[in-house]
């Protein structure tokens, strides 16, 4: 089951309570009061509700959901000044200030308050009386201040997201650089380790051959023996430190902990990184995984609409090869886009024999491939 953030808590509670708001009219209110029948504003609650939901739901700044906005700001006025004389019916005006916000830019916000606005003017010249004038106006200033302040209040939100998902981001990528870094750093330490042994003791050991061959080839055949031994030895020798130098020179991090570094810079959604035993996997393998797993990690925060969870599993194939596999669990909407980092996904895994594949029909899914070694 989906564990609800903050975010959709309060979506919950603010539809909550515009319910809350519009369900008890019809029971608490006299027909005759309502300029149309009961059956009809029925009609145009159910309708808004509608509205309101496909207003919430459809994915921001694009014309269906402006459309839903516009049809919830026209049904929101119509069930306001349909039932004037309402005091509580108006809040529902300064929510659809508040959820434009969500939907379009400041200049959809400010047509929503306008139209607002003349509604609670029709409302108000419905129902004339004495004192009206002065009463007309301080409820207009009014909700015209109640409904900026909730636009203001809901975009500066968004903006706080916005920098808090930008800082997510960029601790990924530093985690990321700090275990690449780190690997660099000891890539060349090893490197210059591998290049002493192979000066010194390799060097050493090969003139060592050479002589106990000459000694081999000399007069007398006591120390034949006692030489053959340590000419073999000498060449086991030497081939031990062959083999250490290109150990040096091959040896990656460990996966699993440079991967763990990079998701651990993500407090939300919660990423579980698994690596199978039997992976192994060199240092060029070792960056292209680090960094796709950055750039997974990255596209979950940005784009994966109420991911609580990243899965990374990181896997070998009977051919040797390396397959990741990562898959969220947020919702997805409209067709799949490669952007710059999807793209780079693909390219990292093709430089190294292999390639990438992405699925958006539940949650999101990237599966990279990386060639064995050998093939490779």
């Amino acid at each position: 089951m989906r564990r609800l953030g903050p975010e959709e808590l309060s979506g919950l509670t603010i539809l909550v309570v515009c319910l809350a708001i519009v369900v008890p009219v019809p029971f608490v209110v006299d027909p005759d009061r309502m300029l149309v029948p009961l059956a009809v504003w029925g009609t145009l609650a159910v309708a808004w509700i509608v509205a309101t939901a496909a207003a919430v739901l459809l994915p921001p700044r694009r014309r269906t959901a402006l459309g839903a906005l516009a049809a919830q700001t026209v049904l929101t006025a119509a069930l306001v000044v349909t039932v004037p004389g309402i005091g509580w019916l108006p809040i529902l005006l300064v929510f659809g200030a508040a959820l434009s916000t969500y939907v379009g830019p400041w200049a959809v916000t400010g047509a929503v308050v306008v139209v607002n606005t003349a509604a609670l003017l029709v409302v108000s010249l419905l129902a004339p009386g004495p004192g009206r004038a002065l009463e007309l106006v301080l409820s207009l200033g009014l909700y015209v201040l109640l409904q900026v302040a909730s636009a203001a209040v809901c975009v500066a939100l968004q903006r706080e997201q916005r920098l808090r998902t930008e800082l997510t981001v960029a601790h990924t990528a530093l985690a990321a650089a700090a275990v690449l870094g780190e690997e660099a750093t000891r890539a060349s330490e090893r490197l210059r380790i591998s290049r002493e042994l192979h000066d010194l003791i390799g060097h050493q050991l090969t003139v060592l051959t050479l002589e106990l061959e000459s000694a081999a080839h000399r007069p007398g055949e006591r120390g034949v023996e006692h030489v053959e031994r340590a000419r073999s030895l000498a060449r086991e020798l030497l081939g031990d430190v062959r083999a250490t130098v290109g150990e040096l020179r091959r040896r990656a991090p460990d996966l699993r902990d440079a991967l763990g570094a990079v998701a651990a810079a993500v407090p939300s959604p919660r990423v579980d990184v698994v690596v199978a035993d039997d992976v192994v996997a060199d240092e060029e393998q070792t960056a292209a995984l680090v960094r796709i797993t950055q750039e997974v990690v990255t596209n979950a925060v940005r784009h994966a609409e109420m991911a609580t969870e990243l899965r990374i599993a990181v896997t070998t194939d009977g051919d040797g090869a390396l397959r990741l596999v990562a898959r969220d669990d947020g919702l997805t909407s409209g067709p799949l886009r490669l952007g710059h980092g999807l793209a780079g996904i693909v390219e990292r895994a093709e430089a190294l024999g292999g390639g990438a594949t992405f699925d958006a029909t539940s949650g999101f899914t990237v599966e990279a491939r990386l060639a064995g070694r050998a093939a490779s």
